[in-house]
């Protein structure tokens, strides 16, 4: 006779507390005290299926159906349970919801009236102050989905990671705006003034953020005159990346389109357009420049997490590059807030963080920094679409074989090649069957593991 599991406990709980001999010895029921018979067959309950007790079919078929009964009735209650605890989470998500996009939205609207420039600069000033008030009401916390529904809710954090970075957008635009209307209001129309700002020639003598451009060093030497000293890098040393890539944007999209169809890129195909421009975007504001110095150091990373962490962030960096279609250039700091982290261990079950290396990472992270704030300016000034072709184009003249590029399916079928020839018995297990190793390679190659990544790279299989 089969006992299921939920009845274990109930059965348990209506055995004697003293059994007698014959219970024992198998002779009668230690449920009901009848004697066992041709017709009423002992069915042992342990320790062993020959010593123990014993019971009868009809009481254990009995205390099985009560426990189905009461495991039934569980099950509802619980299911009741989950029902109301998703209703009252639900009611608490829409609201959390609602609070965060109604300041977000104020926020965005705040830039907006900020760069029109259609606002009195006192009244920009006052709605700032009432957003950051709204802002600090808004919930910190989102709240977290019950157990009892199985599953995480990051939308939630998304939304939150949404507004702050319209937050940003929004302080920018008013600082920019308060920081012209003082110099307005204090200075006179005069030209004098205009050519300590180095203005055009033809100035009125009004000032805007895009007017004035006062040299890469005036900070430094304004600075020095309320006696803050800040040491500047070597220029022949360093390719100092704190000043931006072109002295202006002078970005040509049909020169740009012919780099492209050289490398075997269509600028028309849109979807593979942005891969190549997030493979380009990763290239040049992460893995290259700053980091060559951290990974020969002792604490350095090794290549097969640099490539996992690659892998990763192209990803990062292509969602990125579309939210920027619709959300403007500011989506690009979700892509540099997690390239910049010197605290976040890297991908493929890396451990390594920029932090725990031992070296300084300051330059590095400034250097992520000012990457994607110009990759951010192409497409405020020049749009989004111009953008998108100059990272691409970068990618192309770089590493036209690399994960993300249109070349990097036979350079993985080349690599593969090779791997059968090769000695795997020192292989990690990840690297057993070189078809799925392909597979992974293709779609995800950060999936392998590090230490696959490792050893496929200290046989340059990945480096072609």
């Amino acid at each position: 006779m089969h006992i299921p599991s939920y009845a274990h406990a109930t059965i348990r709980a209506a055995l004697p507390t003293m059994p007698t001999s014959r219970h024992v010895g198998a002779l009668d029921c230690c449920l009901c005290d009848e004697p066992f018979g041709e017709e009423r067959g002992a069915v042992p309950l342990g320790p062993t299926p020959t010593s123990g007790l014993f019971g009868c079919p009809p009481c254990l078929t009995r205390l099985v159906a009560r426990a189905r009964r009461s495991h039934d009735n569980r099950l509802v209650q619980n299911a009741e349970q989950a029902k109301t605890e998703s209703a009252r989470w639900e009611a608490e998500r829409e609201r959390y919801l609602a609070d965060v996009t109604r300041v977000r939205e104020a926020a965005e609207a705040v830039a907006t009236l900020a760069d029109e420039g259609t606002v009195d600069a006192t009244r920009i000033a006052w709605l700032l102050v009432s957003l950051e008030s709204a802002y600090a009401w808004a919930p910190e916390d989102a709240p977290e989905p019950p157990k009892s529904l199985g599953f995480d809710d990051n939308g939630l954090k998304d939304d939150k990671f949404r507004l702050d970075l319209q937050m940003i957008s929004a302080r920018e635009a008013v600082a920019n705006r308060l920081a012209y209307h003082l110099i307005n209001q204090a200075a006179p129309a005069e030209p004098d003034f205009c050519a300590e700002l180095e203005c055009p020639e033809d100035c009125s003598g009004r000032h805007d953020t895009d007017h004035v451009d006062c040299g890469p060093d005036a900070i430094f030497e304004d600075l020095t005159e309320h006696g803050v000293t800040v040491d500047r890098p070597d220029d022949a040393a360093y390719p100092s990346p704190a000043v931006p890539e072109q002295s202006d944007l002078a970005v040509d999209s049909e020169a740009l389109i012919a780099v492209l169809t050289h490398c075997g890129i269509d600028a028309d195909d849109t979807e593979l357009l942005v891969s190549a421009a997030a493979v380009g975007l990763v290239a040049v504001a992460w893995r290259d420049g700053p980091l060559d110095e951290i990974r020969e150091a002792a604490g350095g990373p090794s290549d097969g997490e640099v490539f996992a962490q690659s892998v990763d962030l192209y990803r990062r960096a292509r969602a990125a590059l579309l939210a920027a279609r619709d959300d403007g250039p500011e989506a690009l700091l979700a892509f540099q807030a997690v390239a910049s982290d010197l605290d976040l261990p890297w991908a493929g079950g890396s451990k390594f963080t920029l932090r725990g290396c031992g070296e300084p990472a300051e330059e590095f992270a400034q250097n992520v920094d000012h990457r994607v704030w110009y990759t951010s300016k192409i497409m405020r000034e020049l749009g989004w679409r111009t953008g998108v072709l100059h990272r691409a184009a970068s990618a192309g003249l770089i590493d036209p074989a690399r994960f993300g590029m249109p070349g990097w399916p036979a350079a993985i079928a080349a690599a593969m090649e090779e791997l059968s020839a090769l000695d795997r018995s020192d292989a990690p297990e990840a690297l057993a069957d070189p078809a799925s190793v392909r597979a992974v390679l293709l779609e995800a190659p950060d999936r392998l593991g590090v230490d696959a990544l490792d050893w496929l790279c200290g046989r340059a299989l990945l480096d072609r």
